[in-house]
C-alpha cells in the first residue's frame, strides 16, 4: 500500500516537472521568436533614425518653439519623428525645451510625437499588426497632437505654469566661483579687483612692493598656499583624475582623415549607439513582458478583461470603455514606444477594439515610471495636470479613431494580424533581412560606440 502511495507521488512530481520544463521550453521559444520577428525591423528603422537625426540637429529648430501656433506644431512634430524613440529620452528632451523657454503645448506635443510618429515604430508596426494599424497610428498621433496643443494652451493654468518654470528655474546648476567673492571685481579688468590707476605703465611691479612675493606666483596677492601651483582647478582636488584622461576629450589626429561620406556614417552611427544605449533595456523588458503575457494568458482570458460585443451596449459606451482600459493596461505594463507593439498585438488578440489598440499604444507616456519622471523635472502639482490633460486627449483620440476607422469600414472583423508566436525561423522574408542586418547593425553599433569613445562619451 505504501508503495502504491509513493508510486503515485512520484508520478505527480514527474508530471508537475514535465509541465514545469514544458512552460519554460515555451516561453523562451516565445520570446526567441519574439526577438527574431522584430529585430531587422527595429535595425533598420533605427539606422533609418539615426541619418535623419544627423541631418537635423535639435539646436536648429528649438527657438522657433516659444509661442503654440501651427508652424511650430508642425515643427515640433518633425522634430520629434527624427528624434530618439525612448519614451525616457523624448522626457528628457521635452525637459531640456521648456528649460529653453519652449511652451509647454509645443513641449508636449514633442513628447508625444517623439513616442509615437517614430520611423522604427512605423516600420514594427506593419511587420507585427499590418498597414490598417500603421495608418491609424498616423492618423491617431496627428490628431494627439493637434488635441494637445489646444488642450495645454488653452486649459493649463498659468499659475501652474509659473509653479512649472519656477522649478525648472530652481533645478538649474548654480555657476561655479572657485569659492572666491568675485563681486567687487571688474567684468572687464583683469586687475583682481585692486585699483591700478595709479601704477605705472612701464613699470613691471606695478608700482607695488614685490619682494615679498615669489616671482613664479600670479596670485595678485591671496594666499595661495592651498592651492597646487601646476593646477587651475579652483582649488578642487583633481587627484583622482588621470593625467591621460584628457586624451579621451580629443579625436586622433594621427589617423587619416576620412571621407565626407564616412564622416557622416560615422556620426549618423554614433546616435544609433547612444539610441541602442537608451532604448536597449526598455525594448528588452517590453519584449520579455509581452512574451510572458502572451505565453501565458489565454485568448479566452484577454476577452474575459474587455468587454464582450454581445453585452448589448451601445457602441460609443463600448469604445469608450475600451480605450479606457487600453489606456490603464499601458499605465501599468511599464513598455516603451516600440516594446509596447507587441503588447497591442496580444491586446487586439484577445479582443479590445480598434480605438482601444490606438489608445493603448499611444499610452507609453503615461506609464507610472514616466510620470515619476514628470514629477522629478517639474514638481507635483504640475505632473497632476500635465497626466490629467494627456489622459483626456489619448482618451478623445482613441475614441475619434475608432469612429472613423469604423465609419468607413476599414476595420473588419478578421482583421489581418501576423501570429503571435509564429515560427520566425527558415528559409524566408524574415530569415533573410535578419542575416543582413544584424552584422549590419553590429557593425554600425561598434563605429557609433568608437566615435562616441573617441569624443569622450560613454554610454
Amino acid at each position: 500500500m505504501l508503495l502504491l502511495v509513493n508510486d503515485d507521488i512520484y508520478r505527480k512530481v514527474y508530471m508537475i516537472g514535465q509541465d514545469i520544463g514544458g512552460l519554460i521550453i515555451h516561453l523562451f521559444s516565445t520570446f526567441g521568436n519574439m526577438v527574431w520577428q522584430i529585430f531587422w525591423p527595429l535595425a533598420f528603422g533605427l539606422i533609418l533614425s539615426s541619418w535623419i537625426r544627423n541631418l537635423l540637429p535639435v539646436s536648429s529648430v528649438v527657438k522657433h518653439l516659444g509661442k503654440t501656433t501651427v508652424v511650430s506644431l508642425s515643427f515640433t512634430t518633425f522634430l520629434g519623428m527624427v528624434s530618439s524613440s525612448c519614451s525616457y529620452a523624448a522626457a528628457s528632451l521635452s525637459h531640456t525645451l521648456l528649460t529653453k523657454k519652449a511652451t509647454v503645448a509645443n513641449a508636449m506635443a514633442f513628447l508625444v510625437s517623439s513616442t509615437n510618429l517614430i520611423v522604427e515604430m512605423f516600420i514594427v508596426l506593419v511587420a507585427l499588426m499590418g498597414w490598417t494599424f500603421l495608418w491609424g497610428e498616423i492618423i491617431g498621433g496627428l490628431i494627439l497632437i493637434a488635441t494637445v496643443g489646444f488642450l495645454f494652451s488653452r486649459f493649463y493654468p498659468k499659475d501652474v505654469e509659473q509653479e512649472l518654470r519656477q522649478h525648472l528655474l530652481n533645478a538649474q546648476p548654480q555657476k561655479a566661483s572657485c569659492g572666491m567673492d568675485m563681486s567687487e571685481m571688474s567684468g572687464d579688468h583683469g586687475d583682481c579687483g585692486m585699483d591700478m590707476s595709479k601704477m605705472k605703465s612701464d613699470d613691471s611691479d606695478c608700482g607695488m612692493d614685490m619682494s615679498k612675493m615669489k616671482s613664479d606666483d600670479s596670485d595678485c596677492g591671496m594666499d595661495m598656499s592651498k592651492m597646487k601651483s601646476d593646477d587651475s582647478d579652483c582649488g578642487m582636488d583633481m587627484s583622482k583624475m588621470k593625467s591621460d584622461d584628457h586624451s579621451a576629450m580629443k579625436m586622433d589626429m594621427a589617423t587619416e582623415p576620412q571621407s565626407a561620406t564616412m564622416e557622416k556614417i560615422t556620426k549618423s552611427a554614433g546616435f544609433f549607439q547612444m539610441d541602442i544605449a537608451m532604448i536597449g533595456k526598455e525594448i528588452l523588458i517590453g519584449v520579455v513582458v509581452s512574451s510572458i503575457l502572451i505565453a501565458l494568458m489565454p485568448q479566452d482570458g484577454w476577452r474575459d478583461l474587455f468587454i464582450s460585443n454581445d453585452a448589448g451596449l451601445p457602441v460609443w459606451l463600448h469604445s469608450l470603455l475600451d480605450v479606457i482600459i487600453g489606456i490603464f493596461v499601458a499605465m501599468i505594463a511599464y513598455v516603451c514606444s516600440v516594446g509596447n507593439l507587441i503588447l497591442a498585438a496580444a491586446l487586439w488578440h484577445g479582443g479590445i477594439s480598434f480605438g482601444g489598440v490606438i489608445g493603448f499604444i499611444l499610452s507609453d507616456v503615461l506609464t507610472i515610471p514616466m510620470i515619476r519622471v514628470y514629477q522629478k523635472y517639474y514638481g507635483k502639482r504640475p505632473t497632476k495636470w500635465m497626466v490629467g490633460l494627456l489622459f483626456v486627449a489619448i482618451l478623445f483620440t482613441g475614441l475619434c479613431v475608432d469612429a472613423i476607422f469604423n465609419g468607413f469600414g476599414w476595420v473588419t472583423a478578421d482583421q489581418t494580424v501576423r501570429a503571435l508566436n509564429q515560427s520566425g525561423f527558415g528559409l524566408n522574408f524574415t530569415t533573410v533581412m535578419n542575416l543582413i542586418f544584424i552584422p549590419v547593425s553590429i557593425w554600425y553599433y561598434r563605429l557609433g560606440k568608437k566615435a562616441n569613445a573617441g569624443m569622450g562619451m560613454s554610454m
